[in-house]
């Protein structure tokens, strides 16, 4: 898959990316992470390794997005942000809905 970090052009393949990273001790996860290979890695560490660029070159987003669409799983640090509508419906544990009517 054709994909751009940091400016540059990338052609990435889901084993490669997974023999890349085969052997490499994953860095403590404060931020964003991807699942490869049953372990949890940094999604900086891991564009470093497949990008062999310096992280502060590229963003976490850019490279989230690449393996996301390989197929990876990654989830995000960031906190969910959700509607007065959706807080409050997940304190009543009630489906939220647009009309306010929890039985449509």
């Amino acid at each position: 898959m054709r994909c751009v970090i940091a400016r540059f052009p990338f052609d990435l393949i889901k084993t490669e990316v997974q023999d890349s990273m085969k052997g490499v001790e994953p860095e403590p996860v404060t931020g964003d992470s991807v699942l490869i290979g049953g372990r949890h890695y940094p999604v900086k560490q891991v564009g470093e390794i497949i990008t062999r660029q310096d992280r502060r070159d590229f963003s976490a987003g850019e490279v989230t997005r690449a393996l996301t669409r390989l197929g990876f799983t990654c989830s995000s640090s960031t906190p969910v942000v959700r509607t007065p509508l959706e807080e409050a419906s997940a304190m009543l544990q009630a489906p939220a809905t647009p009309d306010g009517d929890p039985t449509s």
